[in-house]
Formats: structure tokens, C-alpha cells, sequence
């Protein structure tokens, strides 16, 4: 019987630092992904990789073995020995591991809880896993109970009121840094998901212009084609570093888009003007030495989890409500999960008994066809009935038990009695 077992790092229990190595580049995931399921001992995989954790559910046989493939996994990802970062992991497995997602999908494991972008990266994820064929019967229910248990925390609770976001976050942050926003001109380094989000809240908040800074233009043009606002291409990020009173960075590279020479030779050309740069990226777009340049002001993620954690005192109020969902549906996920693991066993029994069936009439039917045909048919009904009778009580009592440890040792004892 398969487990799932989740192993990762997150904001929790890792610095920033590690979780910059431990990114993954959205264009290698497939490769990733057919690397995991390609070890020993996991047989299905998702991988959940956003700002602020890299975690990866499996399903294996066995534990240990799940964790040495993913650990060592992990290890050649980030070029770190295990003993480097394995006291960052956080290990889950079975029962916790599936309330861990359900908590992560519900928003309440996040830097800004209750955000709403993790939902969607939690789908992306399996969906992802899903077309590479590396997720199957096991991760597919468990994710789909997932974005079910996401969906029923916000719709039931207000845990996703007012600040809704990372990119949220940033933009209110930045405000507070700023006294508003309002008059400013913003600077929007990157097109993704996050980036969109962030020029959003901009718009709200009157700026006096918008420019998004992309290394694909085109896709800076669906943006701004929405909120209004400018395109330049990657190689003007000197002269937008020179005008820009905030630049906000968030893309996806793995490698920082904002030099230390860039930034001083803007600052030497500002007049004095200070320059806000909030970079919300892992791994960090800004080289972390622009900080010490006189005039800017560097906010990273690291900052914005301090700024969270002080204005977090009214979804915390929502957060018993939103565990208490998620204490149903780990229940009602781990019944639907015996169900699925028992369906399988009760009609592998019922086959094998009626391959006995068989086999006894097949060896008396030489006796069997001097009956008249309906004495024959009443001997056999006999047997089947005799049988099913027997079988009754057995497949009673599993399904009755399924999802205990009393359903898991009868299952295990069906199994061996009956070589299943």
C-alpha cells in the first residue's frame, strides 16, 4: 500500500539563503519530475516550487527509501552535501503530510496567510506532474482534495480578506516604506504571475506611472495592455533604476537582474533621490550588496514576513475556523482513500473465490452433467450461494474498518491468507 510522504523546505523552517538553491527553474520541472520517478523508490511525484518553499510529494512504498531518493534529489539540485541542509527539511508522512497540503492549500502555512496565489500554484504543480504522467492514483486524489479544501477556507471563512497576496503584500509594504504610493513612479521588474499581481495593486493605488521591465516584451504588452502603463525591454532597467521612485522585482530568473555597478551608477545620476527597490523573487533578483548603496532602500522577502507577521491579527482570528475545515477534510479524505484502497482487495477477493468456483465445477462436471438440468443448476447455485455467504461477513467487517489500523491489519491478513 502506497504512502505519500512530502519533503521540503519552506519559509518555516529554512533562511532565505537555502531556499534560493533549493528553487527550481519552471522549465526543467518536467526534467525533475521524470528524475524523481525515475529513482527507486518513488513511484509518483508533484513538485511544489513558489517563493517560499520547494516541497515534493511522493508516493512510495516505503518511507526511508522515499526520503533517501528525495534527500538525494535535493542534494544534486542545490550542488550541497545532505548534512548541509537535511536539519532545514520538514518530513511528513501519511496523515500529516496530507493535512500539510491541505493547510498549504488553504493558505494557512503562508507568509501572508490566507493569500490566494498559492491555490493556483498548488494546481499548476499537479497539473504539471499530471501531463508528465509522474503523478497517478494516489497524488491525483490527494491533490484534488487539495484545491477542494483551498476553495471551501476561503469560501467559508474570511481567512483571504483584505490582503489576498505576496504581491499584496509587497505593494502595501512598499506603501508604508513610502507613506503611499499614490504620485510615485513604479517600475515593475518581470510579467509572471507575481508580477501581474503586483501591477494590479499598483494601478489601485494611483501612481503616476507604471513601466514593466521584461525580457520578453510581448508579454509585458498583455500587462500594461490591462492596467495601463509603459513597456521597456530588459536592457533599459539602467534608465528606469535613474526615474523610478520604487522598482519592484519579481521574476523568476535564477541568476540577479539587478547589479551592485547598475545601481550606483543610477544613484550618481538622481539628484540626491532616494530609490526603493522591494524584491519579492527567490532566488533574489537584486544582488543583496545594493543595500549598502547610499539612497536605496532594499526590501526582500525576509522583510515582507516581518511586515506580514505585524498586521496578521484578523485572519488569525479566522485561522480556527479554516483548521477546523481542514481537520474534516483529512477525515473525509482518508475514508475516501480507504475506500479506494479497499475496493481493489474486495473484488480481488470475490475473483479469486469465484476462480475456485470454477474450478471445483470444472472438476465434477463429468458427475455434474448426468444431473438434469435443473439439478445442475440448483448444485451450482448452491456453491456460489454457500461462498457468497461465507465472503459476506469478511467484506462487512473491511469496509467497515477502512481507514483504521483494525481495516489495515484485516486487509493485511486477507491479503496473506488469500495470497491477494
Amino acid at each position: 500500500m502506497s504512502s505519500v510522504v512530502a519533503i521540503g523546505a519552506s519559509h518555516h523552517s529554512a533562511p532565505l539563503a537555502l531556499l534560493e538553491r533549493m528553487s527550481l527553474d519552471p522549465e526543467r520541472l518536467t526534467k525533475h519530475l521524470a528524475d524523481l520517478v525515475a529513482r527507486e523508490h518513488v513511484s509518483e511525484a508533484v513538485v511544489l516550487s513558489t517563493c517560499n518553499r520547494t516541497e515534493i510529494f511522493v508516493a512510495a512504498e516505503k518511507f526511508h527509501g522515499a526520503y533517501r531518493d528525495v534527500r538525494d534529489f535535493l542534494s544534486d539540485l542545490t550542488y550541497l552535501p545532505p548534512d548541509e541542509f537535511t536539519d532545514h527539511l520538514s518530513v511528513t508522512y501519511d496523515a500529516d503530510a496530507v493535512r500539510h497540503l491541505f493547510s498549504v492549500a488553504a493558505g494557512l502555512d503562508s507568509v501572508v496567510v490566507g493569500e490566494h496565489e498559492i491555490l493556483g500554484q498548488v494546481r499548476s504543480a499537479w497539473d504539471v506532474a499530471r501531463e508528465q504522467g509522474a503523478a497517478g492514483p494516489v497524488l491525483n486524489l490527494l491533490f484534488r482534495h487539495a484545491l477542494e479544501v483551498g476553495k471551501r477556507a476561503r469560501t467559508e471563512t474570511a481567512i483571504s480578506r483584505h490582503v489576498t497576496s505576496v504581491s499584496h503584500a509587497a505593494v502595501i509594504m512598499a506603501a508604508a516604506e513610502l507613506d503611499d504610493l499614490a504620485g510615485t513612479q513604479v517600475t515593475v521588474l518581470g510579467a509572471g504571475s507575481m508580477a501581474r499581481g503586483v501591477v494590479g495593486f499598483v494601478a489601485d493605488a494611483a501612481p503616476s506611472g507604471i513601466t514593466v521591465v521584461n525580457r520578453t516584451p510581448e508579454r509585458a504588452e498583455d500587462l500594461v495592455g490591462l492596467h495601463g502603463g509603459r513597456v521597456r525591454a530588459l536592457g533599459a532597467l539602467g534608465d528606469e533604476l535613474r526615474r523610478a521612485d520604487v522598482v519592484f522585482c519579481a521574476t523568476a530568473s535564477p541568476l540577479p537582474l539587478v547589479e551592485h555597478e547598475v545601481v550606483v551608477e543610477a544613484m550618481e545620476r538622481r539628484g540626491g533621490r532616494p530609490l526603493l527597490i522591494v524584491d519579492i523573487s527567490v532566488p533574489r533578483n537584486v544582488a543583496p550588496s545594493v543595500a549598502a548603496v547610499g539612497g536605496v532602500t532594499l526590501l526582500d522577502m525576509d522583510d515582507l514576513r516581518r511586515f506580514a507577521e505585524q498586521g496578521l491579527l484578523e485572519r488569525r482570528r479566522e485561522v480556527p475556523a479554516a483548521e477546523a475545515i481542514v481537520d474534516e477534510e483529512v477525515e473525509r479524505y482518508r475514508e475516501a482513500s480507504s475506500a479506494r484502497e479497499v475496493a481493489p482487495l474486495v473484488v480481488e477477493l470475490r475473483r479469486r473465490a469465484d476462480q475456485l468456483v470454477e474450478a471445483e465445477l470444472g472438476r465434477w462436471a463429468s458427475r455434474l452433467d448426468q444431473l438434469d438440468p435443473d439439478a445442475r443448476a440448483a448444485a451450482e447455485a448452491l456453491v456460489r450461494g454457500v461462498v457468497a455467504k461465507l465472503l459476506h461477513e469478511p467484506t462487512v467487517q473491511l469496509k467497515g474498518a477502512s481507514g483504521t489500523l483494525r481495516g489495515e491489519r484485516l486487509a493485511g491478513s486477507l491479503r496473506e491468507l488469500f495470497d491477494l
